[in-house]
């Protein structure tokens, strides 16, 4: 059985005083929630206090994104050995990055590659736009960026994956569950196909996209969804607790 994950994922939000006192409001109530992973992604800034903070509880720690060299002369970049000392996990190829920051498969491709070296886990996000959705493309864009980002990968027993519709993503407008479970069937269909059966049916696919206290029962009750990348909703202590909790009553 896959343990679910629940991560929030913060973006560029929360100073380091507000991200102490939103792990403050979160710690006690996630540490008593059993069978089901959870993540928090806060900024930068923030990884050694929300570390100090966690540490000796059962939260995981994770960046929001990492540059492919080890050191060297990029500057404001911040490198997967520097990360390594602080968290566990690093979200890779988001796709703000990949709007924002023009990130190409190719370039996330080494992120992960990188990343895996240090011993970090990625979270890896793949997902269409809307344009490609409406034009009946989902598949082949998944399918690809899927493929592009494993180049080079010889496994994946440290790998989360997430489906993330950018159409879905701070929207409001979430994929429905059935939606978001077929286009994961998808990925997890792929990852058979580039490694072995086994390997897709251990790897963890989260669904990300708006996802709410409201709504994170209908993607839950998915199969093929093993727990989600939170934005908006993990900035708000009652709805990221009420998620999680959600998530073990049903996948617990």
């Amino acid at each position: 059985m896959r343990v679910p994950l629940i991560a929030g994922n913060w973006k560029m939000n929360t100073t380091v005083s507000e991200a102490v006192k939103l792990v403050n409001e979160l710690r006690q109530g996630l540490d008593e929630i059993d069978n089901v992973d959870k993540v928090l992604c806060p900024p930068f800034i923030s990884l050694v206090a929300v570390g100090e903070l966690i540490k000796g509880s059962s939260i995981g720690l994770g960046a929001q994104n990492l540059y492919f060299e080890e050191k060297g002369a990029y500057t404001g970049e911040i490198s997967p050995l520097m990360l390594a000392e602080l968290c566990e996990f690093v979200i890779i190829g988001h796709s703000e990055r990949r709007q924002y920051f023009n990130e190409t498969d190719e370039f996330i491709n080494k992120k992960v590659q990188a990343a895996l070296k240090a011993g970090l886990k990625p979270i890896l996000c793949i997902g269409e736009r809307l344009e490609q959705n409406e034009a009946g493309l989902t598949a082949e864009v998944v399918t690809k960026q899927l493929r592009l980002a494993l180049v080079g990968i010889d496994h994946l027993s440290e790998m989360i994956i997430a489906y993330e519709p950018v159409w879905a993503i701070g929207t409001g407008k979430a994929a429905t569950g059935e939606q978001a479970n077929q286009t994961i069937g998808l990925i997890r269909h792929n990852v058979s196909q580039l490694y072995d059966k086994k390997t897709a049916q251990d790897v963890r696919i989260l669904y990300g996209g708006s996802v709410t206290a409201d709504n994170a029962t209908e993607f839950m009750q998915q199969p093929e969804i093993d727990g989600a990348l939170v934005g908006g909703a993990s900035l708000k202590a009652d709805q990221f607790l009420s998620i999680v909790r959600q998530t073990t009553e049903i996948k617990g």
